[in-house]
């Protein structure tokens, strides 16, 4: 959380975009927090996008019958829930076609890899993995931390400040 993820994402759809690509981006559906039909940072960059639920819809909205795009972007990668198979076979056949970015969390906010991004991060050619600052003591900030008070009980709760804080792991241990 507030590492800069989507905002990269959006910075390299931007720089597809005046190299003349084809750039489609998509979202899970699940995030609808700052807008449900486009990509928002928490810096408020943006970048229109196709809401789906599964990443065989990203692979059908991508082949589309309009030929190759020269990028597709998917932010909250972590999100998708789609059987190993699934996740490994879509992301083979888009990235034989195209450039492909996924943007998520690697870890959920008890520590444990979060969704597909394991399966992502071993196939990817290159791993970006950004940090954000912890709000207790300024360090790298690798971890979630979900406030209790306002926590639903569910695995995955969409939020942004307030429900999470980015934490180093030291912080983040401690009660």
């Amino acid at each position: 959380m507030f590492s800069g993820k989507t905002e990269e994402l959006i910075r390299r759809a931007r720089r597809s975009h005046i190299a003349k690509r084809r750039v489609r981006m998509f979202k899970h559906a699940k995030d609808d927090r700052y807008d449900a039909e486009r990509v928002v940072s928490h810096d408020n960059g943006v970048y229109d996008a196709r809401p789906v639920q599964t990443l065989q819809e990203v692979r059908t909205w991508a082949d589309g019958g309009q030929g190759d795009w020269g990028f597709i972007g998917i932010d909250e990668f972590q999100f998708f829930d789609d059987e190993p198979e699934v996740v490994v076979d879509t992301l083979a056949y888009l990235s034989e076609r195209t450039k492909v970015v996924v943007a998520g969390l690697d870890l959920d906010s008890d520590g444990r890899p979060f969704g597909p991004m394991p399966l992502a991060l071993a196939m990817a050619d290159v791993v970006v993995k950004l940090t954000a600052v912890c709000v207790k003591c300024g360090r790298d900030a690798t971890r979630s931390y979900r406030n209790p008070e306002k926590h639903s009980g569910e695995t995955e709760q969409v939020g942004a400040a307030g429900l999470y804080e980015a934490r180093c792991i030291d912080c983040w241990r401690k009660p």
